[in-house]
């Protein structure tokens, strides 16, 4: 149960990344508030995870490239999400992010680790393009653009990459609580040029408060629970309990910031969560009685 409750807070935390950023409305740019972020969250998780014995892991034959790869899709996500968060409100990113995620996932184990997709991933992946399909086309009503889509596929692209590259990171002998600080931290570096270009609104007190939540809320604290409770609990179980995350979104989006996406946007939204659902709800466990021949007449 401290597991459960460790991974199911994280999520939430993480559901408020896109509400928060459009209630606080600070007028920031969202690549600088992503490298402030990082910045942030990654200086305190390195503070409190990284060890040099699990830094020297990083070091490791084979390790490099795929630390390197972690920090580019670290930094893409950050830059993606928030910037289609902007553009088609929190509750409509948050869902073409997130059920992008698992066909991106499926594909790299495909071609990483020759994991035959299951049918359960075939329709999610269905309902994820069809859901996506319905956002881009006119009249979908909302706040949602085909950039702003675009942004949020590419959000969850570079997310189920980040997955693949840490699975990849762990078969080479890498200390994860290492890896994951130090590419949040270098993804943040490699995003902070743009502090110098767009600085406006982040020097406020709504800009600071902002960056405050995302930093240490969101991203310490949020990342130091995922990783305390998802090591006692399998990936399914994983799965379902980050659905948590598009729904805190959807909830504070409809209920707190106004969000009213029309009837096309809400069911490419419906269809994409849809398919999220398909592919982490667990499957039900077969019992013997399930081998049984069924009787005769059924």
């Amino acid at each position: 149960m401290k597991a459960v409750a460790s991974v199911l807070v994280a999520a939430v935390l993480w559901g408020t990344v896109g509400p928060a950023q459009i209630w606080a409305d600070t007028g920031a740019h969202p690549v600088s508030l992503g490298a402030a972020r990082m910045l942030l969250g990654g200086l305190v998780l390195t503070a409190l995870m990284a060890r040099p014995a699990g830094l020297r892991t990083l070091r490791l034959p084979g390790t490099r490239r795929w630390l390197v790869v972690s920090v580019l899709v670290t930094a893409s996500f950050q830059v993606c999400f928030l910037q289609a968060v902007e553009r088609s409100g929190a509750a409509l990113a948050t869902a073409v992010a997130f059920g992008t995620v698992p066909v991106v996932g499926g594909a790299c184990g495909l071609l990483l680790s020759r994991e035959r997709p299951s049918s359960r991933w075939a329709a999610g992946t269905v309902c994820a393009v069809a859901g996506i399909g319905l956002l881009l086309l006119p009249g979908g009503g909302g706040r949602a653009d085909a950039l702003g889509v675009a942004y949020g596929a590419a959000a969850g692209a570079s997310f189920g990459v980040y997955i693949a590259a840490t699975k990849e990171l762990g078969a080479h002998g890498a200390d994860l609580d290492a890896a994951a600080p130090v590419s949040v931290l270098c993804a943040g570096l490699l995003v902070s040029p743009y502090l110098l270009i767009a600085p406006e609104g982040l020097a406020t007190a709504r800009g600071a408060a902002l960056v405050g939540w995302l930093g240490l809320g969101t991203t310490a604290l949020g990342y130091l629970l995922f990783t305390r409770g998802v090591g006692g609990l399998g990936a399914a179980t994983v799965g379902t309990l980050s659905l948590t995350e598009p729904m805190v979104a959807t909830v504070l989006g409809v209920a707190l910031l106004g969000e009213r996406p029309g009837p096309l946007a809400a069911a490419g939204a419906a269809l994409l969560l849809g398919g999220l659902v398909t592919v982490s709800v667990p499957e039900r466990r077969r019992t013997p009685e399930d081998h049984l021949p069924e009787p005769a007449g059924r």
